[in-house]
């Protein structure tokens, strides 16, 4: 049901849409003239859409429709009138008018301009309701952490938001970087506009010119319409471009020159489009590295590196991990309807101890197991994943050895280590019959390494 108001000067057709969208399941409100109309646009009442004529007295239409257009933007408003000019029609679509419709209609004719109206007026309203839950989703509320570490990461946040200056995240995989970006976005003016996400590891590199950039009609077999690349759709908004060290050398170039003067051109296209579109890049490699090497453009670089965030991985800022544990349960048990309180003692115990490769993300996914294999009203160890306790188990029986306690005459501790390390390669070498390459891979040590090591404990003759 929607609440439509319609302005109509002859009784009779004011009457007949009345009873027709009262019918059809609508609230209708209906007025005679242009400052009934108005009056009724100026109160709390919202419409969702407004049937007005354009010819009304001392008033016209495309008043009532200004009117209610600045009142209640996402209000539609369809003209009606036996008038019609192309001019009069093309005035009223720019100020905002959903349609205009020649009189005389048919009653069935009005009512396909109406669904449609209404239809987009739903989007419309879909698209605000989207934008207000990304917006709280993408706050600084939820990039957890009290640590020291991560207050720098939200002061700057907080100065590069409302800039356009391009941001550079770096950090390991799984510390965060898209929420970060999208913190960025959603709280800087171009909040309303789009943001788009480009995973550049994941797109084959002879396609993401066309993907960033679009193309032309029959730039390339198998181009069969035009299309527009995702510099375009995220205009007046934000490109994040993930993992930018997987970017070719060749599109590096063209990125760099989009940085310089943000015009893109399309592929097969012959004329350049400016574009307003804040690029905000991550990574989790060495671009200071990479340029060294000569495998990162170094002009690239320092274009993407006006300012850098460097989020910190969670071995880091273990101070951080109750919080996290704390706002991922919160999380899922509004999604799974769980009632889960809180964490057993052991459980922290065995986060606390936790390497966390996989930092905050894998920190979420190991909640998110917990939660779902629960018992009660706490995560217990029986809940965590199997990896997580067989990887828990292995430190206690290591720690519950003799070898790492610490006797009261003290200790040898650098004749303890070599005395390890020498029973260690040669073990290493029993098993591969004493085939010093395959022993070295099977330490995880270069070949070179195991040769120093094999001299140093006078083994070097051992083949």
């Amino acid at each position: 049901m929607a609440h439509i108001l319609v302005v109509e000067d002859d009784q009779s057709l004011r009457e007949v849409l009345r009873m027709f969208l009262s019918k059809a399941g609508h609230d209708v409100v209906v007025t005679a003239t242009g400052e009934k109309a108005l009056k009724t646009l100026s109160g709390d009442e919202e419409f969702d859409l407004v049937l007005t004529d354009l010819r009304l007295g001392e008033m016209s239409g495309i008043e009532v429709l200004t009117g209610a257009k600045e009142r209640f933007p996402q209000t539609e408003v369809i003209l009606m009138t036996a008038f019609s000019t192309v001019e009069t029609a093309i005035d009223a679509m720019r100020k905002g008018a959903f349609d205009y419709i020649g009189k005389p209609f048919k009653l069935d004719e009005i009512s396909v301009i109406i669904e449609k109206a209404l239809e987009k007026r739903d989007l419309s309203l879909e698209n605000i309701r989207l934008r207000i839950a990304l917006s709280d989703r993408y706050s600084f509320d939820n990039i957890i952490g009290k640590t020291e570490a991560m207050h720098r990461v939200y002061e700057k946040i907080i100065r590069v938001a409302p800039t356009r200056t391009s941001v550079l995240i770096t950090g390991e995989s799984g510390t965060g970087k898209e929420l970060v970006a999208r913190a960025i976005h959603f709280n800087s003016p171009r909040r309303e506009k789009p943001f788009v996400v480009v995973n550049c590891g994941a797109i084959p590199d002879q396609l993401m010119e066309s993907e960033l950039f679009g193309h032309v009609k029959g730039a390339f077999t198998g181009a069969h319409a035009t299309r527009h690349g995702l510099f375009e759709s995220a205009d007046g908004g934000t490109i994040f471009l993930d993992e930018i060290g997987e970017l070719s050398l060749p599109m590096q170039v063209k990125l760099l020159r989009f940085l310089q003067d943000h015009k893109i051109r399309m592929i097969g296209g012959t004329q350049e489009i400016s574009v307003d579109v804040r690029v905000v890049a991550a990574t989790n490699r060495d671009l200071g590295k990479l340029a060294a090497e000569g495998s990162f453009r170094e002009d690239l670089f320092y274009r993407l590196n006006v300012i850098g965030i460097l989020l910190p991985p969670l071995r880091e800022r273990r101070a951080d991990i109750p919080v996290l544990v704390t706002h991922f349960i919160d999380k899922y048990r509004r999604e799974m309807g769980r009632d889960i309180l809180g964490v057993s003692p052991e459980v922290v115990e065995i986060l606390n101890n936790h390497e966390f490769k996989g930092n905050v993300r894998e920190l979420e996914n190991i909640i998110e197991h917990a939660m779902t294999f629960a018992v009660g009203d706490k995560l217990t160890a029986d809940s965590l994943p199997e990896h997580i306790r067989a990887r828990s188990d292995m430190t206690d029986r290591q720690e519950g050895n003799s070898i790492f306690k610490v006797p009261d005459q003290g200790m040898d501790l650098e004749g303890l280590l070599a005395d390890i390390e020498k029973r260690l390669l040669l073990e290493a070498l029993k098993k591969t019959g004493g085939i010093r390459k395959d022993a070295a891979d099977l330490l995880g040590i270069s070949f070179r390494s195991i040769r120093y090591k094999l001299a140093k404990y006078g083994l070097g003759e051992l083949d």
